[in-house]
């Protein structure tokens, strides 16, 4: 579990998926300010995340493209907790085997469709950053940017193209 110090004024965690191997200058401009990264898989590459680990703290899954003896310290789902508000963290949201709101998470965190998406049911605030690299279907390579500010917690996507 990572956890991050509390901060009265919040915290900003910038939310990447499916770099596969490709972290474009657009994203590191768009993470270039936060305090926190999550990477939700298919990262493909130890470099991406080393570039990471220079901008922000990286937390990081293994997704169905992430192969080789650099895997071997990724774990399929992580938690980050913020204060009160802790984040489950997988690759593909259909490997969910839990209830988030049961389990007391605010926010599950995925990626794997490349379609981005932020969506709240059931009180759980579901999070698909999109493909910061590879978008698929038309839709713009995006990351999200998620505000935690004591127990509350908020998300948007960053169009990377614009």
């Amino acid at each position: 579990m990572a956890k991050i110090p509390q901060n009265k004024g919040g915290h900003v965690l910038g939310v990447i998926s499916d770099t596969h191997g490709t972290l474009t200058p657009e994203a590191v401009r768009a993470l270039k300010k936060v305090d926190f990264i999550i990477h939700a898989g298919d990262i493909d590459s130890p470099d991406v995340l080393t570039a990471l680990s220079d901008i922000a703290p990286v937390t990081a899954v293994r997704g169905n493209m992430d192969r080789g003896g650099w895997t071997k310290d990724l774990s399929r789902t992580q938690v980050v907790a913020i204060g009160g508000i802790a984040i489950y963290v997988l690759h593909d949201v259909n490997m969910l085997d839990l209830d988030p709101a049961s389990a007391g998470f605010k926010a599950v965190v995925s990626g794997h469709t490349h379609r981005p998406c932020i969506e709240k049911r059931d009180g759980v605030l579901y999070i698909n950053p999109g493909s910061a690299w590879w978008p698929r279907a038309n839709y713009p390579a995006t990351i999200a940017m998620v505000t935690v500010k004591e127990k509350d917690i908020a998300a948007r996507l960053v169009d990377l193209e614009s």
